[in-house]
């Protein structure tokens, strides 16, 4: 038999078993299509709140405070030290305007510091740090070496923000294992559930095969190709529920949910997104067709 005859052979019978227990199958591709729409949302989360935690992070700073003696070659080398170390933007902050930005953070309270006789606000040098640069140890090792500085007075970088997103992000990673872990094992476990029955139903026809010469691996294919189709299907029909979840939550009748969208939008990269569930949902159709021919499947 050639190789394209093996083929055909091995996509009639798989789409064959597939037609004989639809029943069977249905259930399979549900139960492998919710596996992956939590998957998919769990993947949607994760990228929503990294662009939430981003988004808090651009406020986090570096402030460098100026002792009013401090030489302008002085603080122009630091400028270019502190751009050269952090990669950030750096400014430079006069008392007036730094008043300025009391006053209006203050509302109407702030209309007080205008009668001030004398600006208490030293110059200072405003470092907007860049992610990879948001570093905790990092960061602390550059504040004490900046502190140190003869012509410095203080240095702040907002300690408790830096390590309040540190542990967001790894809360993000660990939960995000989980999911993918439990998705992956549920699985698994249904399409092997699945094919062990189409397995039972197909005994005395896979004992003729075996009398009449038929290979280990002739007789697995189609068992095989039966998982990946569970997969493809199941992996469309989760790509379509989180196109239609997705387009709900940025419509305006998801209004409580505004809060977490960036720009009326929900950060996801489709291409991706539908690639990984294409890829998870094969994987895991072959893995659980797999583990059902190997245990089950006495060849």
């Amino acid at each position: 038999m050639s190789v394209a005859s093996k083929l055909a052979y091995f996509g009639r019978t798989a789409i064959g078993s597939i037609v004989r227990s639809p029943f069977v199958h249905v259930i399979a591709v549900a139960s492998l299509s919710l596996a992956l729409v939590g998957f998919g949302v769990a993947r949607i989360a994760r990228a929503q709140l990294d662009a939430l935690v981003d988004a808090l992070g651009g406020e986090v700073e570096l402030t460098v405070y100026l002792a009013e003696d401090a030489a302008p070659e002085q603080v122009a080398e630091l400028e270019q030290a502190l751009t050269q170390r952090t990669g950030g933007e750096v400014h430079r902050i006069s008392p007036a305007e730094a008043l300025g930005r009391l006053a209006t953070q203050l509302g109407e309270d702030g209309k007080a510091l205008t009668e001030l006789p004398q600006n208490p606000l030293p110059w200072s040098l405003e470092v907007r740090l860049p992610k990879a640069a948001r570093d905790a140890e990092a960061l602390g090792e550059l504040s004490r070496r900046t502190r140190a500085l003869p012509f410095v007075t203080g240095v702040d970088y907002g300690e408790e923000a830096l390590v309040r997103l540190g542990l967001i992000a790894r809360a993000l990673e660990v939960a995000s294992l989980v999911v993918f872990s439990l998705v992956f094992l549920t699985a698994v476990i249904v399409v092997s559930a699945t094919l062990q029955l189409a397995i039972f139903a197909r005994r005395e026809e896979i004992e003729i095969q075996k009398l009449v010469g038929a290979t280990d691996r002739f007789v697995r294919v189609p068992f095989l190709l039966e998982g990946l189709l569970q997969g493809l299907l199941a992996s469309g029909l989760a790509l379509g529920a989180l196109v239609g979840l997705v387009r709900w939550l940025e419509s305006s009748a998801a209004g409580p949910l505004a809060f977490a969208r960036l720009d009326g939008q929900l950060a996801v990269e489709w291409p991706r997104l539908a690639g990984e569930l294409v890829g998870i949902g094969c994987a895991l159709g072959l893995s659980g067709s797999f583990i059902a021919v190997r245990r089950f499947l006495r060849v």
